[in-house]
């Protein structure tokens, strides 16, 4: 039986001790073949770094790894070539000076390795410079570097604004040092989760190519549903194909979808659906930013975004749309292409990121995780009961065990959508099918939970803001439960109304047909 590659990254390993591989190896073929400068962004735990070595390995000519993959007759095992291989991802830089003995560690560690010697061993951008032209003089032969999460300084400091600007202001005096070397290089390839602007930090590294939204790197990292029955077919029963696509599958660049491979090899030990990549970070930056930004949480099931909200960012402009695509937490779902450019439309990759999401999102909105949790317990059977009062005392329940304090402390209840955010976490994270902005041919409906043969229609309203009585009126009125007659054998019609001076609901009529 082969082993499980749970959280390996070194190439070698892979194939030298009996570990599953999914071939990825004819996009080094093809990137070579096609060019020399180029950029990835992927989430986390996507096999970047995996990747990275792969390209290390195959630069170093070390052709018996590769036996019986792509790569091992579409490449030239002749020639080798010196790699500089900096890795960014083990580092804890609490400043911009912490992280320059770090690079500086890194250049030492590669200077032996490649046996050349330097002189500017105390400065980290003469040094990168000193080693690249060294190495290309001791080997005869042009420089390979490879840079992985090359990004992952600034974004530890993300919230430290100061710190990060000076962070990032030395990463990019690092990487600054490869713009007049061309000559020298034969190969540049620079991986993390972020894309910063070029101006902020590859300022005259024009001819880096980004290869993020390039259909034909779209597979480049993760499983698609074809290398997963190939390769761990014999792992799999035919019922849990559809069961873990449902679950794991659906990041998509562009391209074919594909798993995120962490989940997979957890899944295939574990045996059980839990939401394995989600766990491995925390989203509380992100959570804090849709926050103050005054995200209205129930956008994020049909999100649209345009080139500029997805492509690059920078510490002084971060928003929502970028973080949460760059991240893993939406994934592209289908484009046009607009008078201005391209248009996006942005969800949830899967099942996991929905739920998972929406859960920490409800958490932190309500600050009371523990009676959420146990109203969750409720949710469900009284849903299948069909018992919409029973449904208001969870809501009135859920939003009375929000603390007093965090209201106080927060501007989080002045907008509109807070009221309607609450309760779509926390309705999603339970693992409900909720749709958001239902849209029929009358108007949208703010939400719409399907619940096995039941359907229920929700309409919210703020008192403050408008008059009371009017929710369950609109939904009648516009004719809202005309699309699910016929398809569900009850339908409930909820008009829900919050008071912001109350800050709860005051308002909750219904009635079924």
């Amino acid at each position: 039986m082969k082993k499980l590659p749970i959280g390996i990254q070194s190439f070698e390993k892979i194939r030298t001790d009996n570990y599953y591989y999914v071939d990825k190896t004819h996009f080094v073929a093809q990137l070579v073949n096609e060019g020399c400068y180029y950029f990835l962004s992927r989430p986390r735990r996507f096999g970047k770094s995996l990747f990275l070595d792969t390209l290390r390995q195959a630069f170093l000519g070390n052709k018996e790894l590769f036996s019986g993959l792509y790569l091992e007759k579409n490449w030239d095992w002749d020639t080798t070539y010196p790699v500089i291989y900096v890795d960014f991802g083990g580092v804890v830089a609490e400043n911009a000076e912490a992280l320059k003995k770090y690079i500086l560690i890194q250049l030492k560690r590669i200077q032996e390795e490649l046996q050349v010697k330097c002189e500017y061993s105390e400065d980290y951008r003469a040094f990168f410079e000193e080693l690249i032209i060294n190495s290309y003089k001791a080997f005869g032969q042009k420089v390979v570097v490879l840079v992985d999460e090359y990004d992952k300084p600034i974004l530890d400091k993300i919230e430290e604004r100061e710190e990060a600007i000076r962070i990032r202001e030395t990463l990019k005096n690092f990487y600054s040092v490869l713009k007049p070397l061309d000559r020298y290089l034969k190969f540049v390839f620079l991986t993390g989760v972020s894309k910063f602007s070029k101006v902020s930090l590859f300022s005259g590294l024009n001819q880096l190519n980004d290869i993020t939204l390039d259909e034909r790197y779209a597979t480049i990292c993760g499983y698609t549903q074809k290398e997963l029955e190939e390769v761990f077919g014999k792992e799999l029963k035919t019922e849990e194909l559809e069961t873990i696509r449902w679950w794991y599958n659906g990041y998509s660049w562009l391209g074919e979808p594909v798993y995120n491979p962490f989940d997979v090899l957890l899944y295939l030990q574990k045996r059980k659906l839990y939401p394995y990549w989600f766990e491995t970070g925390t989203p509380e930056f992100l959570v804090k930013l849709l926050v103050r930004k005054r995200f209205y949480i129930p956008e994020l099931t049909n999100l649209k975004a345009s080139e500029r909200l997805i492509g690059s960012f920078d510490v002084d402009s971060i928003e929502p749309e970028n973080l949460l695509f760059q991240t893993g937490y939406l994934t592209i779902k289908g484009y046009r292409q607009s008078l201005k450019g391209p248009i996006y439309y942005l969800s949830y990759p899967n099942k996991e990121v929905r739920i998972a999401l929406n859960d920490y999102i409800s958490t932190y909105l309500t600050q009371a995780e523990a009676e959420k949790e146990r109203l969750t317990e409720r949710l469900e059977e009284c849903l299948r009961r069909g018992d919409p009062k029973a449904f208001e005392e969870i809501l009135k329940t859920l939003f009375a065990s929000i603390p007093y304090e965090w209201y106080r402390n927060n501007e989080i209840s002045r907008y509109e959508g807070y009221y309607a955010s609450v309760v779509y976490s926390f309705l999603t994270g339970a693992g409900l099918e909720v749709i958001a902005e239902d849209y029929t041919n009358r108007g949208r409906i703010d939400l719409t939970i399907l619940f096995e043969d039941k359907c229920y229609i929700l309409e919210f309203k703020v008192v403050e803001l408008e008059p009371e009585g009017k929710a369950l009126n609109q939904i009648e009125q516009k004719g809202y439960a005309r699309k699910y007659i016929g398809k569900f054998a009850k339908i409930y019609l909820m008009g829900i109304e919050f008071s912001k001076e109350q800050k709860n609901l005051v308002g909750f009529e219904w009635r079924e047909i």
